[in-house]
């Protein structure tokens, strides 16, 4: 298994992943990155300066990712963690916490001082590794994403 930047040939296989896995968590396709356009564009929309989108692949099949880019309409020091889902297999692994790890340190090379992140109440697994790596719970979402439908907030000093 490996971590590495998103390429162009990612695009076709990534989408469907990252829907299968919103289908998954019973996330609502209105409202949350279900609806974003970008999905199936992911290796274009991480083309901005300061945003990233990584992915973990095992012998060259796509098993999830996660991206870092500036919150929409926020501070330009805060940046969100976006697009964070891995498939079944990659699971309970500790790749989520080494995904995580990558990002956050791309987010600090590229002198982000917050990152913000939005989840469902009902992504408790998810919820607890963001707390574990030092995300703290918001009363009110930060930014503007779009994800009427995320009412979980977090926050983390980097």
């Amino acid at each position: 298994m490996k971590i590495r930047p998103i390429t162009t040939e990612d695009n076709a296989t990534l989408a469907p992943i990252l829907r299968s896995v919103l289908i998954e968590m019973g996330v609502p396709k209105k409202g949350t990155a279900y609806a974003d356009p970008e999905l199936d564009e992911m290796f274009e929309t991480y083309q901005e300066p300061r945003a990233q989108y990584f992915v973990l692949e095992d012998n060259k099949q796509l098993l999830g990712g996660a991206g870092i880019a500036p919150l929409p309409q926020a501070h330009n020091t805060v940046c969100e963690l976006q697009k964070m889902y891995f498939l079944p297999q990659a699971r309970g692994k500790g790749w989520g916490t080494q995904m995580m790890t990558t990002c956050l340190k791309f987010a600090e090379e590229n002198l982000f001082e917050q990152c913000y992140i939005e989840t469902m109440p009902n992504m408790k697994a998810a919820q607890k590794l963001y707390q574990r790596m030092g995300f703290g719970y918001l009363t009110a979402p930060l930014g503007k994403t779009g994800h009427f439908s995320c009412s979980v907030w977090m926050l983390k000093k980097l």
